[in-house]
C-alpha cells in the first residue's frame, strides 16, 4: 500500500504564515480525525506563496483527513487565500 498526500496551496502573507506555523507547533499531535503522520511547509516569501504537503498511509487516511482539515477555520491574524488543494499517490521516493 502506497502513501498519499494531500497538497494545499495558499497565498498568504509573512503575518498569516507565522500564525500557521504558531498553531501547528503550538498542537503537541495532529487535530482529532487526522491520521497524518507528517507535514510539510514550502514557502515562496517573495511571491506570497506557501505550500502545506500532509503526509498519510493510505487514501482512506488522506479523505478522512482532508475532511477535518476543511473544516477548520485558519488562524485569524494575516491575509490568506486557498488557492488549491489536491490529492498525490506517492509512487516513487529516494533519499540521498
Amino acid at each position: 500500500m502506497s502513501d498519499h498526500v494531500r497538497v494545499a496551496t495558499f497565498d498568504m502573507d509573512e503575518e498569516a504564515l507565522q500564525a500557521l506555523i504558531d498553531r501547528i507547533e503550538a498542537e503537541e499531535s495532529q487535530p482529532d480525525g487526522v491520521a497524518a503522520r507528517r507535514i510539510t511547509m514550502l514557502a515562496d516569501r517573495a511571491a506570497g506563496r506557501v505550500i502545506v504537503a500532509i503526509r498519510f498511509d493510505s487514501e482512506d487516511d488522506l479523505r478522512a483527513g482532508s475532511a477535518v482539515l476543511d473544516g477548520m477555520e485558519p488562524p485569524v491574524a494575516g491575509d490568506r487565500r486557498r488557492v488549491s488543494v489536491d490529492a498525490y499517490e506517492v509512487v516513487f521516493e529516494r533519499e540521498f
